[in-house]
Parts: structure tokens; sequence; C-alpha cells
């Protein structure tokens, strides 16, 4: 079953119980761009995990603080700016074969369902389009912290989100098993309330 498998290393997700959401009110939330990852993992001939991301990037947050399960979640993703250390390597990865960036410049996610979980988490469920083909997935969602930031004196809530998904269900299933099917993606991200 493919999970989306955002963001934005699934190692460095804790699995601690989500934070109260109380603390700050329902409404529109915007990432915070200097604060925040998405990142994408592989497996390359058994030999070494590459993790890659994306440096552009848009995300917003409808919370409902009362009832978390009603909050929707939007990403937009620029498919150009993937990081790859390597300026062959990007355009072998923006090039028509694989993301196709020229014909598809974004990569999004818009949610369906949010539900909570008794070890506090909660799976979030959406529409992932990437290439021209959505398929569903689901990210494991952990609200780290939410509260008033102290510096941009704003309601603000951080969170972590990993889950993984299979490669060849958006068409781009190349050398797979050789580079793995499965990849892993996580997001780290906070996000602000918008005015």
């Amino acid at each position: 079953m493919n999970k989306f498998a955002v963001v934005l290393a699934a190692a460095l997700f804790t699995g601690t119980a989500s934070a109260d959401l109380s603390a700050v009110p329902s409404g529109t939330y915007y990432v915070d761009t200097t604060h925040a990852y998405v990142r994408l993992q592989y497996n390359h001939l058994g030999l070494s995990n590459p993790t890659l991301g994306f440096d552009e990037f848009k995300m917003s947050m409808d919370l409902d603080a009362a009832d978390p399960t009603k909050t929707s979640v939007a990403v937009e993703i620029m498919t150009d700016s993937v990081q790859t250390g390597s300026e062959i390597f990007h355009q072998h990865l923006t090039g028509d074969k694989w993301f196709d960036a020229a014909n598809n410049p974004t990569i999004n996610f818009n949610s369906t369902a949010l539900a909570a979980n008794a070890d506090g988490t909660y799976d979030l469920t959406g529409d992932l389009t990437i290439k021209g083909q959505t398929n569903p997935v689901t990210l494991k969602v952990t609200v780290n912290n939410a509260m008033m930031h102290p510096m941009a004196k704003k309601p603000v809530v951080g969170i972590s989100a990993v889950g993984g998904l299979m490669r060849s269900q958006w068409g781009l299933g190349a050398y797979a098993p050789n580079v793995s099917d499965d990849v892993k993606i996580e997001i780290q991200a906070e996000l602000l309330k918008g005015e």
C-alpha cells in the first residue's frame, strides 16, 4: 500500500505523541519556508541510501483546533527545485524521463482525510499528483508543538510527517529493483497562522 510519504528519512521521526493543539486558534496556517524541509530517500543497488530534497514548496493547513480530524493540508512542490548535489543528476531527474519539470512544474498533495491514532499521532490521507498521475497516499503526522511563536508573535504549529510510496505507481519505476521502487518521504515544517 503506498503511503505518502511526503516529508518532508524515517530515522529522524521520533514517534512520540502529538502535542496539544488547544494553545493555538483554528484558522489557516502557512509554512515558514526557512524552517521546513521536504525530503525523499531510496536505496541504490544496496550500496547507499541517497537523500534528495526540494528547495521550493508551499504548504497550507486549515486547522480545526477543536477537532483536528477536520483539518486539511495542501502542499505544492516546485519540481525543478529538487536538490541532488550534482548538476548532471539534477538535469537527469528533471528531464522528460523522470519528473519532466518542463511539462509538470509542480508536485501536489491535497488531503482528503485525517484520522487520530491511539498514540496521539495522525494518519493524513490525500491525493498525490506527480507527472500528471494521481494516487492516494498516507502520512503519519506528529504535532511537535503548538504555541505562540516568540519571535514572529503569531500562533505556530510544528509538525513531522513520514511515509512511503512505490514510485512505479506514478510511472517512475525505471531501474527497479536495482534502484528501490519504495521511496521514503519526510516532511518537517513550522506553520504560522495567517492574518
